[in-house]
């Protein structure tokens, strides 16, 4: 099953006002046994987002297994994002306090205090994109990893590793 195939599906959570609880009972998507956050994240919130299924509609979704990873602060500046939101990391960096304001207060707080965010953001293995490919990429999150990179410029504090969840084959 791709996240092209989720089409009408998604049509209907977006025209009949589907509750997550009702969409994540949809028998296909039970079947993935992934976490609610990652189900969440990924396909409720963002399943029929253009750029989303530009760059991740041909990707098998079964293949994925999904783990929550402590990944170190050093491996997030360089990773990169789906192609159809290339710069989209580094706009948000550009002004990290600009981004954590217009936040909740809690988010704000949780940065100051553990240099980290609230929630986990989504990485996803760069093979199940290309096999040829490494390395891990920013699947949903961007606004945290683009504000982790600019307080890691700022310097600003920030935790030596950071919760992910991740997607690998």
């Amino acid at each position: 099953m791709k996240l092209n195939d989720l089409g009408p599906l998604m049509a209907r959570r977006r025209d009949g006002g589907f509750s997550f609880e009702r969409f994540r009972a949809d028998p296909a998507l039970a079947a993935l046994q992934w976490p609610d956050d990652v189900l969440r994240d990924f396909l409720f919130d963002h399943g029929d987002n253009g750029h989303f299924v530009d760059d991740y509609g041909d990707v098998d979704l079964c293949a994925i297994t999904w783990k929550l990873e402590t990944i170190p602060a050093a491996a997030f500046p360089i990773m990169p994002t789906g192609e159809s939101d290339a710069g989209c990391i580094e706009s948000y960096a550009a002004d990290p306090v600009h981004w954590v304001k217009v936040r909740p207060p809690e988010v704000g707080r949780h940065w100051e205090e553990h240099g980290t965010w609230l929630r986990p953001p989504l990485l996803i293995d760069r093979r199940l994109l290309d096999p040829a490919d490494s390395g891990l990429q920013v699947l949903e999150g961007r606004t945290r990893v683009g504000v982790l990179r600019g307080r890691l410029r700022e310097q600003l504090r920030v935790a030596p590793a950071h919760q992910a969840w991740v997607g690998r084959p």
